[in-house]
């Protein structure tokens, strides 16, 4: 008989946690400011709304899934954080240029864009279908180009004096994340993407940075086995997994004064995985066994 897997433990952290998730900035860090979050219904994104929310922010959120969306809605009216939602599928240009009518006629402007909807599913590569590839890496790198090239005009026509900031959250692209070739690709495009755009858009007074995370704890990584989700939690010098509230605070930072002059770079946020550790989404070749 072979010995038991590791125990199965569900991932993820509910709203009352997000709530008194501990933070480093000040009350009103954010007051005034109008902060647009896209995958904002579940995981990261949705610590990240809830995080500018007890900030003082006025939020955007979009996502697919309006109900998901209703629900970070709801968490935020109990922190009295005013918020506008729109369902929006990031790879269709027409509804992101609706988000972006709606964003104006809302009348509040526009500061900060955080870029978190993406996806991707584990797969080998030699068996990924041409429609898995596209799929990913239109929603991974077209939709985040559409979002952001519309964010940098809508920060340009609202003239001088009102800079904005743009921050994407990308993914272990440097060393690979082993079976999910479409989503490495992408994400180093859109790492790649805000390096260009940070100097084009100097003059306009956009920064552009990256967040880059490890494995975070987020109800995404239920979807895997046990065994799975405990070669993740050891994938860092580290040894744990990140918690949504690190990803939140690192985008608070670069967006708020404190990345004031920082642009153009990548603020990675995964336990040291880039110096050590393995991602293995879609099992580990017996290749590489020890």
């Amino acid at each position: 008989m072979s010995a038991p897997g590791p125990p199965e433990r569900r991932h993820g952290v509910s709203d009352d946690a997000l709530l008194e998730l501990p933070t480093v900035y000040h009350e009103g860090l954010f007051d005034g400011r109008v902060v647009l979050v896209s995958g904002a219904g579940t995981g990261i994104g949705k610590a990240i709304a809830c995080l500018f929310g007890r900030l003082g922010a006025r939020l955007v959120l979009c996502g697919r899934d309006e109900e998901k969306l209703a629900s970070t809605a709801r968490l935020l009216e109990r922190i009295e954080a005013p918020c506008l939602v729109r369902a929006t599928n990031i790879r269709e240009p027409d509804e992101v240029d609706a988000l972006y009518r709606a964003i104006d006629e809302a009348g509040h402007g526009l500061d900060v864009l955080v870029n978190n909807a993406g996806g991707q599913f584990p797969k080998p590569s030699l068996d990924l279908s041409d429609k898995g590839w596209r799929a990913v890496v239109d929603t991974n790198l077209n939709g985040t180009w559409t979002m952001t090239q519309r964010a940098g005009r809508f920060f340009r026509d609202q003239g001088p004096g009102r800079e904005g900031s743009i921050v994407n959250i990308v993914a272990p692209h440097r060393r690979g994340m082993h079976g999910v070739a479409h989503t490495v690709a992408s994400r180093a495009g859109v790492d790649h993407l805000a390096r260009a755009l940070a100097v084009e858009w100097a003059p306009l007074g956009i920064r552009v940075n990256n967040v880059l995370p490890g494995p975070i704890d987020t109800e995404g990584l239920n979807v895997y086995p046990p065994e799975a989700q405990a070669a993740l939690a050891t994938g860092n010098p580290m040894k744990r997994l990140g918690a949504v509230q690190d990803v939140a605070e690192a985008c608070v930072y670069l967006a708020a004064p404190s990345g004031g002059f920082v642009t153009g770079t990548t603020l990675v946020v995964d336990g040291g995985h880039q110096l050590w550790g393995e991602l293995w989404l879609a099992g580990r070749p017996d290749y590489f066994e020890v």
